[in-house]
């Protein structure tokens, strides 16, 4: 398997004291169920299991960058080739029709200083995550695997148990509508360092909207994005938000929207994506052997809070079993 950056802890973070057993219990959930799902056939990830297709990309580092955003892959003008994952985020595979969070995964290749040689930038169409900590996830994932993910937001009839916060933010993410994957806006939701401050980060469109949204077939992303990317590019702007009001903009909470008001969003690199085609039945083999993960990074960039820890070990286990499962060898790309 690919090189992790070590974990480890900076003095904004607060880490629960029941925290490992319950990423214990998390990972062992997904796993059960990535194993059962593979007895139908390829093992698939536990969470953005279908993929719209991973398409080939220059990340290029923009020049005369305001100094407090000259750090780590930032610090100087510079051009990364970079895969990219579209996916949708739900744990199985289901018709595009289905509301739910839509991916975007980044892994820039060439990158001095990561154990993995790869960065990973993750993210999805909405600014801020549905589960609050490492205790709330195993019950939201008792919830999936109990397929009634509604227990999780109302786990009895008391209503001060009631997750109505996070039931607005699951709400919002699924009456989303999305027709082109490369047509919309993704956020990390949860905070990473940004050297010795913190940051989150964001992909915005840019460019013209895609004519291609025709949303009637099951897999319309993908073919929204094939028609796309067969005539003309695709662009994203990548921000940087930095952290400036500790109390407001929390570390451990990622289903708290840090303010765009209090602490805009830099522009830090343009993303450009070539016209091509990548729903090849290799291109797609690839796509699905390929890991993502926040871990993937330079110390500058360490992923923060508790969610990141989790999946950390989340993320790394189920790589592995399902490489395993799938007959494969897992290893971060160099190239195209």
């Amino acid at each position: 398997m690919s090189a992790l950056l070590p974990t480890s802890t900076s003095s904004n973070e607060e880490v629960p004291a029941n925290e490992d057993a319950a990423t214990q219990q998390i990972v062992q959930m997904i796993e059960e169920s990535v194993r059962a799902e593979a007895k139908n056939g390829l093992a698939r990830r536990g969470a953005h299991a279908k993929a719209h297709g991973c398409v080939q990309a220059e990340f290029r580092v923009l020049d005369n960058l305001p100094e407090e955003a000259r750090v780590g892959i930032f610090r100087e003008p510079r051009a990364y080739p970079a895969w990219i994952r579209y996916s949708n985020a739900f744990g199985k595979m289901q018709d595009d029709s289905v509301g739910d969070a839509r991916g975007m995964a980044i892994k820039l290749m060439g990158v001095e200083r990561s154990e993995s040689g790869t960065q990973d930038f993750v993210m999805i169409n909405h600014p801020v995550f549905l589960v609050r900590n490492a205790a709330d996830y195993v019950e939201f994932q008792k919830a999936l695997s109990g397929d009634s993910p509604v227990k999780f937001f109302f786990p009895s009839l008391n209503p001060f148990n009631f997750r109505l916060h996070e039931f607005g933010i699951a709400i919002a993410i699924r009456s989303t509508k999305v027709a082109n994957p490369l047509d919309t806006r993704y956020w990390s939701t949860t905070p990473y360092l940004f050297g010795d401050t913190e940051m989150k980060f964001s992909a915005r469109h840019c460019g013209p909207a895609s004519p291609f949204i025709e949303t009637t077939s099951p897999d319309f992303l993908r073919e929204n994005m094939q028609k796309h990317l067969a005539e003309s590019e695709a662009c994203f702007d990548f921000l940087v938000q930095l952290r400036k009001l500790p109390t407001e903009m929390p570390i451990e909470d990622p289903t708290i929207e840090w303010s765009e008001k209090d602490a805009p969003f830099i522009p830090v690199a343009r993303i450009t994506i070539p016209a091509q085609e990548f729903a090849s039945p290799k291109q797609l083999a690839l796509c699905e052997n390929l890991s993502f993960t926040p871990w993937h990074t330079i110390p500058e960039h360490r992923p923060l809070g508790g969610i990141n820890r989790v999946h950390k070990t989340d993320y790394d286990t189920i790589s592995r079993v399902r490489h395993e499962l799938n007959g494969e060898e897992g290893r971060e790309p160099t190239g195209f």
